[in-house]
């Protein structure tokens, strides 16, 4: 392995973006158009590098290695060997992905340390280590030092000198963040606040020189975040957690006993510290999906080869259909959600060069951009770890006994993903928290206007019992895209009206309504990737039309998932005549869409059997 990245050159003065980023949520009440979007398949050479590097380096370093010795990575075995493949990485230049040049990093745009989250998922349990190293571990340092604490930690966490770690969750403070106890008092002097408290699950904890520490100062409403040095003393840890998966991280608790922290090592302002933890979650969020996106690929790849070798009553079981299935609906969903992840990436890439052109300092505008599509970081987090779950289950499946052996490492992987649906907040609070969202930007901020929107929603379905004529080539993709959005703003709509403050209640019914609006935004982003294809034409009549037949199988299975979902939340709270035409309307909306998913699952198979892998 001998290239490196350190060469990378950011430009130093962008102009203006490449695509027009939509505002965040405004996906439900606009109409995009293709040319808008970016697509994976407009990573330029530099960026493929960058992917092809990190994906070698943890094939080679991690992947081979496990399989060489039979087993796999851990942090109670290997530690030394852990730490060492951090280094390696930050040699390579991996470790400074999202650290300006000016603090020795590579200053990767927002989009492609996306790209590089997917080409770590390769490197199993070690893409959480590098993971906190990159992302929580650095970043509140990078976007909310100062000149001097930058000056002072970033070099170090991007040669790998310094490893990062972040302390958020407490025994009795987990999603609801504010309410840790860890507390921060100003000694006497005035010179040091002094920290005592509990933190655990702190990825990278067993080895950490850096603590990002969020405690309460007095009685603060909320809390404040620290750069905490392990040099500074009173700091215990506990043991290695002993894990169902990722086994090859470090994850403690850590102890905080009179740990006395310079004033200046105070990061951001008094009583920020939550909106800082609120900020690089959503940070973290999109790239776990970046990662799990990554994982689903790799489970594809190891299912199709094992399933190409395997045969049954003289036939390689990938000629069954169950088998063919099985891989056409993990190749489905892999596609959609990269066709997501990657549009609101570059999204956020796009409005950070927005908020620039305004005056904004570098980092405001980078936080303003992420907060921007806070709503869609929490439903990528969702969908992809989902997905991720559903591939590997289905790639052990396809390997049967094989699989639920340790020898090939694919119960290693089962395991693995199984954290993906917890950190970064569970998937049931980012399904909440979207919501929560959604709703407060567009009741108290009035940044999206859904109550214009919904005035709308009454001739509009009045429209969809009138013959449906339209010349696009697209338009009964468009209209089923259209009809999810407004199924969703109705019964979301409806619900709120009725049920007001109390509505916070019903989780059951918020996560309905949750899943509807994932369809919405992942049907939108998969067709509108198929028509920018199109446009581009980046692929032969043949490429395209499998891509085009993954576009319609996952719309087909969407809708199925919009139908349950609705119907839960009618029953679960509309009653008499109001029930009754919710659920009439919800049938006009969700129109049958007649095509064949079986065949078009079985071309999609037959299809990465013949490249041998994942290539949509």
């Amino acid at each position: 392995m001998t290239r490196t990245v350190e060469n990378h050159q950011k430009e130093k003065t962008i102009s203006k973006p490449k695509f027009i980023a939509q505002s965040g949520c405004s996906f439900l009440i606009q109409e995009e158009k293709a040319e808008n979007i970016f697509i994976s398949e407009e990573w330029n050479e530099e960026q493929k590098m960058i992917f092809d590097m990190v994906q070698d380096f943890c094939k080679k370093e991690i992947m081979e290695k496990m399989l060489a010795r039979g087993r796999e990575f851990e942090i109670t075995k290997d530690r030394e060997e852990i730490i060492g493949l951090l280094d390696q990485a930050a040699e390579l230049g991996l470790c400074g992905v999202s650290i300006s040049e000016e603090y020795g990093g590579i200053g990767l745009d927002f989009n492609t340390s996306c790209l590089f989250a997917e080409a770590s998922a390769y490197g199993f349990s070690f893409a959480t280590t590098i993971g906190a190293q990159t992302s929580i571990g650095s970043l509140p340092i990078v976007y909310y030092g100062t000149s001097e604490q930058k000056q002072k930690y970033l070099p170090g966490i991007a040669s790998g000198q310094l490893k990062a770690s972040y302390c958020l969750t407490e025994p009795r403070s987990g999603s609801d963040a504010n309410s840790g106890k860890t507390s921060a008092t100003l000694n006497e002097a005035g010179t040091h606040y002094i920290i005592n408290g509990q933190k655990m699950w702190i990825t990278n904890g067993g080895f950490a020189d850096i603590f990002i520490v969020f405690a309460r100062i007095q009685d603060d409403k909320n809390l404040s975040a620290f750069i905490i040095e392990k040099e500074f003393g009173g700091i215990t840890l506990g043991a290695e957690e002993k894990k169902l998966g990722i086994k090859g991280s470090s994850t403690v608790q850590v102890f905080f006993e009179n740990t006395a922290v310079p004033i200046d090592n105070l990061l951001g302002d008094r009583n920020g510290g939550f909106k800082i933890a609120l900020n690089i979650l959503n940070t973290g969020r999109i790239k776990l999906a970046a990662s799990t996106t990554g994982g689903c690929k790799l489970a594809i790849d190891q299912a199709v080869t094992y399933a190409l070798q395997r045969e049954q009553f003289n036939t390689p079981i990938a000629q069954f259909g169950a088998i063919k299935h099985k891989i056409g609906q993990m190749a489905v969903d892999t596609f959609a959600a990269e066709a997501a992840l990657y549009r609101t990436g570059q999204n956020i890439n796009d409005k950070t060069i927005e908020f620039l052109s305004q005056g904004k300092s570098d980092n405001q505008s980078k936080l303003n951009a992420i907060r921007e599509y806070a709503v869609e970081c929490s439903l990528l987090k969702v969908k992809c770890s989902e997905n991720l779950d559903y591939a590997i289950d289905e790639c052990l499946q396809i390997h049967g006994g094989m699989g639920y052996s340790a020898e090939l490492g694919i119960e290693m992987g089962y395991r693995d993903a199984r954290i993906t649906r917890i950190y970064e907040g569970t998937n049931e609070i980012n399904r909440m928290l979207s919501l929560a969202e959604l709703t407060k930007r567009a009741i108290k901020t009035k940044e999206v206007d859904l109550v214009g929107a919904g005035k709308k929603i009454p001739s509009y379905i009045l429209k969809q019992y009138l013959p449906f004529k339209s010349k696009s080539g697209w338009a009964e993709e468009e209209r089923i895209v259209k009809n999810i959005k407004t199924l969703f703003m109705m019964l979301s709509g409806k619900a709120g009206q009725e049920l007001k403050e109390k509505m916070v209640d019903e989780q059951e019914m918020v996560i309905n309504f949750a899943d509807i609006l994932a369809e919405a935004y992942f049907c939108e982003s998969i067709l509108l990737k198929v028509q920018k294809l199109e446009q581009l034409k980046f692929y032969d009549s043949k490429d395209f039309d499998i891509r085009k037949k993954a576009m319609q199988v996952y719309l087909y299975e969407a809708l199925d998932i919009c139908r349950k979902s609705a119907n839960d939340a009618i029953q679960s709270w509309a009653k008499g005549s109001e029930k009754k035409w919710m659920k009439r309307f919800t049938n006009v909306l969700l129109v049958d869409y007649d095509i064949n998913p079986k065949v078009f699952r079985r071309d999609i198979a037959e299809y990465i059997y013949e490249k041998g892998s994942y290539t949509l």
